[in-house]
């Protein structure tokens, strides 16, 4: 069969089931066995909103996100989507057509050294050479994109080589990849360390990031924090691992975070960061950073530990495998609970003196905070919501009150405008049955309001809430 077949047996056999781009000239050989493939193709309006639908799909469900662009503009116009899914971890294999090998290095009209230019920004790519390669580099990029701290993973296909006929074999099993062997399981001994670090701390805090959701960790986080009294906050990207509800919940900390998270941390004796990575928007000046606190870092990326914070109890692993052993062993200890106390009457008192809230219009204003609790509120708390960048972001993770995994999906680590509308047509596609609502600026949704097209052409209840100041408030303010 043709090597462009293959490519798309070989997604099938990763379970692909939607795919999301835009066809051109150096991918139409890829286009043509799509269009006798068994999965939708989705196509957007501009390359770019088609990176940020398979992130919005990688985050609403857990699977890897594809999808194709061709050559030269059409590739570089990816780049931003490939530069968001990496700093946020999301789980995307990115296809995209490149000229004819022998046109490779030559300036050839629409050529554009796409794995150089990504090499940066990607977890891992790869230039096929040889068509042959076609289906193991898709069963290996499927397994790195989604094993270890997600990422995306970029497949370069010249043009002649998906033309090109070779003998497909369906190829299982877990890739065997020199170097990468990414650890899983958590040393024991420093978990057991962590463990009575949490019995002899009196003012601990579990500080919860967007791991715990790429893990599907919730549960085990639940169960964490309630073997004892331990108050949770978590990051812009962590919201809904810990229910909103909840009374041992803070409110997310950082920059934009309650008072009563962000003194908790200030004060803490003890911190213990889960799948989180300490950027500047939680820490402000690192040397002033929780100057009280030891630090347990549990995160499987080893490259985050003690990156911007010292970690005195690293451990390098699944926060999934890990945090099950970890309640296990602090449970063993039987810790005094009683000794926690002091601390939540401290919390309280802050709770108290600095609550969460916003003045109402002495007019006939709407404020956008209340915006969002009246969303919030006819949603039941159970929408997908998906966010541009700017003020409303941030109004949406203080005011609507994410209680489960996997409903507020945003761009947290490069903070791209125009995020919000693409992912969520990327939610509703892979999930259909589930209330859907993009709460956008006009900054952010004007840059790309034609993906509106995209979600008629196919149907897609998607509903966006605009919350236009004009201005880019964040910007302005």
């Amino acid at each position: 069969m043709r090597a462009a077949d293959a490519l798309c047996e070989a997604l099938k056999a990763e379970g692909v089931e939607h795919v999301f781009g835009i066809p051109g000239g150096a991918s139409l050989p890829l286009y043509d066995a799509l269009y006798d493939a068994d999965f939708e193709h989705i196509q957007v309006r501009h390359e770019q909103c088609g990176g940020h639908a398979a992130e919005g799909y990688a985050k609403a469900s857990g699977k890897v996100g594809v999808a194709f662009a061709t050559s030269g503009p059409g590739a570089t116009n990816l780049v931003t989507a490939i530069a968001d899914a990496v700093m946020d971890s999301v789980p995307t294999v990115f296809i995209t057509g490149q000229v004819r090998t022998d046109l490779i290095g030559t300036d050839g009209f629409q050529e554009a050294d796409v794995t150089g230019i990504t090499m940066p920004v990607v977890k891992h790519s790869f230039l096929v050479t040889d068509p042959k390669q076609i289906p193991e580099y898709v069963h290996q990029a499927f397994h790195i994109a989604s094993s270890g701290r997600p990422g995306p993973v970029l497949i370069d296909i010249p043009q002649d080589l998906s033309r090109a006929e070779i003998d497909y074999e369906l190829i299982t099993g877990t890739p065997k990849l020199a170097g990468y062997q990414p650890t899983t399981e958590g040393n024991i001994k420093q978990i057991r360390i962590a463990a009575k670090a949490m019995a002899n701390s009196r003012r601990p805090v579990i500080y919860a990031g967007g791991g715990v959701i790429n893990a599907n960790a919730s549960e085990e986080l639940r169960e964490l924090a309630r073997s004892d009294r331990f108050p949770v906050t978590c990051t812009l990207m962590g919201l809904g691992g810990f229910p909103a509800p909840d009374e041992q919940w803070l409110g997310m900390l950082g920059m934009h975070g309650t008072r009563a998270a962000n003194y908790a941390m200030d004060e803490a004796d003890l911190i213990v960061a889960i799948g989180a990575r300490f950027d500047d928007r939680i820490t402000g000046k690192l040397s002033e950073f929780a100057p009280r606190a030891k630090f347990i870092h549990i995160d499987v990326d080893p490259a985050e530990i003690s990156k911007n914070v010292p970690a005195h109890i690293p451990i390098v692993g699944s926060v999934h495998d890990v945090l099950p052993k970890l309640t296990g062993e602090y449970r063993a200890l039987q810790a005094d609970q009683a000794r926690l106390d002091e601390w939540w009457e401290q919390i309280a008192d802050w709770r108290k003196a600095y609550p969460l809230a916003y003045e109402d219009s002495a007019d006939s204003e709407i404020k956008p905070q209340f915006m969002v609790e009246e969303l919030y509120r006819v949603t039941g708390g159970d929408a997908i919501i998906t966010s541009d960048v700017g003020q409303h972001q941030m109004w949406a993770a203080q005011y609507y009150h994410f209680s489960k995994p996997r409903r507020w999906i945003n761009s947290g680590g490069l903070g791209t405008m125009g995020f919000g509308l693409p992912a969520a047509i990327g939610a509703k596609v892979a999930l259909p049955d589930q209330q859907v609502v993009c709460l956008a600026g006009d900054g952010s949704l004007i840059m790309v309001c034609q993906e509106m097209a995209t979600a008629a052409a196919h149907d897609l209840d998607v509903k966006v809430m605009l919350l236009n100041n004009g201005h880019f408030g964040m910007v302005r303010q």
